[in-house]
């Protein structure tokens, strides 16, 4: 990243947090990137958040499969990915649930109130 070679990691990451650098390890089940020929998809990849006076960056490491683009997307409603009678996914539930501490019901609530919003859902219920 910076170039330190053998440098020892809690002092690069000392050296981060004086300069306003907060970098966050993230538990990423699955990574998409879809360019308009393809969707590139991570299973298991290493994300690394890193804020820096503001500006958030993320760093993917791993292996990308590659799918012709949409391709994902009927797979997820197979899954049954989507909630019941609702164009909501489920995956945006359990965010807003997470996120606000409350029941999946209330987070889809809140949902359809915003019209899907994820921030306007949790800002509603916080």
């Amino acid at each position: 990243m910076f170039g330190g070679g053998g440098m020892n990691p809690r002092k690069m990451k000392q050296m981060m947090k004086q300069m306003g650098i907060d970098v966050t390890e993230l538990e990423a089940e699955e990574v998409i990137i879809r360019t308009a020929d393809e969707e590139l998809v991570f299973d298991g990849a290493q994300v690394t958040r890193m804020d820096a006076q503001g500006q958030e960056t993320y760093q993917i490491v791993g292996e990308p499969t590659s799918r012709p683009v949409g391709a994902g997307d009927a797979s997820a409603v197979e899954a049954g990915e989507e909630s019941a009678g609702s164009d909501i996914p489920d995956s945006d539930i359990q965010i807003v649930a997470q996120r606000a501490g409350v029941g999946k019901d209330e987070a889809r609530e809140a949902l359809e109130a915003e019209n899907g919003d994820l921030a306007a859902a949790i800002s509603r219920l916080e």
